[in-house]
């Protein structure tokens, strides 16, 4: 991918957790207990906070492209997909089984941001 296409990615990722975020505060209230409600916004924050990095680092990109770079954004979005897909998934099922995903999306989000440090420090 290329950077136009992270940082287009980070808006669709971001107006996705916006979306989230509202229908878990009106629509899931009175369906979920406040467990996974909290879930729920947990995903919604990372998912948010990651996105607007993935457009940061998609419009860097496109400025001072770096195959480091590409890759960090990669791992973003992977951990977003797998950190924030699974505690949406944990809260709204019984699929227990998700519990692990958990920490490899964090680890994913991990690893971007030391690639994108990385990355970026090499261009500085």
């Amino acid at each position: 991918m290329n950077g136009r296409q992270y940082a287009s990615l980070g808006c669709v990722f971001a107006g996705i957790a916006v979306a989230l975020g509202a229908f878990a505060a009106h629509a899931l209230k009175a369906q979920l207990p406040a467990y996974e409600l909290s879930i729920i916004e947990k995903g919604v924050q990372y998912q948010f906070w990651h996105a607007l990095a993935l457009l940061a680092l998609g419009l860097w990109y496109r400025t001072q492209p770096q195959r480091l770079l590409s890759i960090a954004c990669g791992f973003i979005v992977v951990g977003i997909l797998c950190f924030s897909g699974s505690l949406y998934g944990l809260a709204l099922t019984d699929w227990r089984w998700l519990w692990p995903i958990t920490p490899l999306g964090g680890t994913c989000f991990l690893v971007g941001w030391l690639l994108a440090a990385v990355s970026l420090w090499r261009k500085a």
